[in-house]
């Protein structure tokens, strides 16, 4: 019996120490649950931190293309735009001519104010950059009054079209000025006679006889043009 009597007071004391170790246990479970979901009901993902916004990711890089301050300077470039004078050197460059002279025939054409709209005072329906002749225009598939309503760069494009015929003829100021003003004369010598007097020609040109003898000669109508390059070239007009 004695010994009935310390194996019940062992499971005494044995029970009571499951019971606070259980308790203990219970404990530290619910604040393990409180800290990892607080509101202890069906389990949740484990919180995250929000992702710290990523920088934008770099700008493409333009396809390059010369800016402006890239661009060679050019007689007149001063009164035109940078994309004009981009297109005109394009032009030059494809039809194997100097930007330059392109620069000056357009300067002495439009009188020095590169207006696509400008018309001819003498009367002849000429229009535009290089002063189109009506026929010519339609030749191109429009018209001068097209042409007048078009901006400048546009009608880059119909210079284009026009000079093309005499490509790789143009090397010198001459030669490409007698392509817009009479292209019966690319190749000729200097002296040769663009227009005599009592022709509807020399009537509309006549301002190109520089020693008023009744004749106009190649060289006589490309001096205008010349004067106008080398004023170009100048300082405040050069760009």
């Amino acid at each position: 019996m004695a010994n009935s009597g310390i194996f019940t007071q062992f499971f005494t004391w044995l029970g009571g120490l499951v019971r606070q170790s259980s308790t203990a246990f219970g404990a530290r479970s619910a604040d393990h649950l409180s800290r990892e979901d607080p509101g202890g009901g069906a389990p949740r993902p484990s919180p995250t931190r929000k992702p710290q916004s990523a920088p934008p990711p770099p700008a493409a890089t333009p396809p390059a293309t010369p800016s402006a301050s890239r661009l060679p300077p050019l007689a007149w470039g001063a009164r035109v735009s940078a994309p004009f004078k981009r297109k005109v050197i394009s032009i030059a460059d494809r039809l194997g001519m100097s930007a330059d002279h392109l620069m000056a025939v357009m300067a002495f054409e439009t009188g020095r104010s590169f207006d696509p709209a400008i018309r001819n005072h003498a009367g002849s329906g000429a229009t535009g950059l290089i002063q189109f002749m009506p026929r010519t225009a339609i030749g191109l598939g429009t018209t001068t009054q097209a042409l007048s309503k078009m901006n400048a760069l546009a009608q880059l494009d119909y210079v284009e079209a026009y000079l093309k015929p005499y490509k790789g003829r143009m090397g010198d100021l001459s030669s490409a000025y007698m392509a817009v003003l009479y292209p019966r004369a690319v190749g000729k010598p200097e002296d040769y006679v663009l227009f005599r007097k009592g022709s509807k020609a020399y009537k509309l040109n006549r301002g190109l006889d520089r020693n008023n003898n009744g004749q106009v000669t190649k060289a006589e109508a490309s001096a205008r043009v010349a004067a106008l390059l080398e004023e170009g070239l100048r300082p405040g007009n050069r760009g």
